[in-house]
């Protein structure tokens, strides 16, 4: 067995109805003086109004910053960053997004380091001020990753990389996910699948057994319950199951790193705006495809994971048919599954393809080595 490396965050607690201990928790491991790091549709829908109250009554002195946006800009980070000066903990409440940027801030405000010089693997050094994580969709599993994603300049998109940013604390509560839109439950639900579909079939030399068992596992939860998630949006079985399948989705790609998928998907969010999850959903079947003459049997030992009625047939149709059953399975979830559907224009493919060949931190983890052609073909077979 190679040697590998596994982290994660210092403290899981999960259950419905955990935010209620959140105000106890801060108070004992954040400090008294707190960053509420969130975004205005969260504030809006009222989802902070219980955390923020458990807060107050802990003893707590809170300040909201509510200033996140989808694939947020390094402006956004440096401005929550100021905000942490001078602060005892910060929590992250919302989607991937606010969570990132919950750990920026975190780590900038503490460390005193410059944004521009830690993009990259391990480069973040610390330290950072204490660390909550409360994820609010079932998709990201930004709670585990030592990972965070920033916009540069117009439209590329970039990770700070480093076991520093890990939370001390990352409290899931899948009663916060009540309710959530269903195409937005469809779009973070694929792309958590996509984070374990990457992180079993990784190049990385740091692929290991933890990640490869969590990668199933996931996948078990989420192929069972995502259907029922979007369509039954108070189902609290579902709900649970995907959260939970989220976050160890999560924790193996946060040590087995994803590749070609999410390089074709930031390109998408940067220059078009489209959420990062249906990103993913949207050229997923199309790189499995590609992948297929090399990883045929990888994706043929999961596809019976998230779908096991396809266990009986041999392992190049059961590698074909889980792409086209994911295929179908955003299809069935409502979400659109051409580029062309979400605004994508094809004379611009061009540019999707060269800045997804950019991503070369991800695109070392594929299966099958990508040129420039091979990212312009899968991006015109999912226009």
């Amino acid at each position: 067995m190679n040697p590998f490396v596994f982290n994660t965050s210092s403290s899981v607690i999960f259950g419905a109805g955990e935010t209620a201990r959140i105000g106890t928790l801060a108070i004992s491991r954040l400090g008294p003086d707190l960053l509420f790091v969130t975004d205005q549709g969260v504030m809006k829908a009222g989802l902070a109004d219980d955390a923020l109250a458990a807060l107050k009554a802990a003893g707590c002195t809170v300040t909201v910053f509510d200033a996140v946006i989808a694939d947020p800009p390094e402006a956004v980070v440096q401005q929550c960053a100021a905000m942490a000066q001078g602060k005892t903990g910060v929590i992250g409440f919302g989607g991937g997004s606010s969570m990132d940027v919950a750990k920026l801030a975190a780590l900038l405000a503490k460390s005193g380091e410059a944004l521009a010089d830690i993009y990259g693997v391990g480069l973040a050094k610390g330290p950072r001020l204490p660390l909550m994580l409360v994820p609010t969709t079932a998709g990201t599993g930004s709670e585990v990753t030592p990972i965070s994603i920033v916009t540069t300049g117009t439209n590329e998109k970039k990770g700070v990389v480093s076991p520093i940013i890990l939370p001390d604390i990352a409290l899931l509560d899948p009663d916060l996910t009540l309710g959530l839109p269903a195409l937005v439950t469809a779009a973070t639900g694929i792309d958590a699948m996509v984070h374990a579909i990457e992180a079993y079939a990784s190049k990385s030399a740091n692929n290991n057994p933890v990640s490869k068992i969590l990668a199933r596992e996931a996948l078990r939860l989420m192929g069972a319950n995502l259907l029922t998630a979007v369509r039954d949006g108070h189902n609290r079985a579902a709900r649970g199951a995907m959260l939970l399948g989220a976050m160890l989705a999560g924790q193996a790609f946060a040590n087995s790193p994803v590749a070609a998928v999410h390089a074709l998907a930031y390109p998408l969010g940067g220059h078009y705006h489209i959420p990062h999850g249906l990103s993913n959903a949207l050229v997923l079947p199309h790189v499995l495809r590609f992948n297929a003459p090399d990883a045929a049997a990888v994706y043929a030992e999961i596809a019976v994971d998230a779908f096991p009625e396809l266990g009986d047939i041999g392992t190049q149709a059961r590698a074909d048919a889980f792409a086209d059953r994911l295929h179908r399975l955003a299809e069935e979830c409502g979400l659109p599954t051409r580029l062309r559907d979400e605004g994508v224009t094809r004379d611009s493919l061009t540019l999707l393809a060269e800045d997804a060949m950019k991503q070369t931190r991800l695109l070392v983890n594929n299966p099958r080595t990508l040129t420039y052609a091979d990212a312009l073909a899968i991006y015109e077979k999912a226009w």
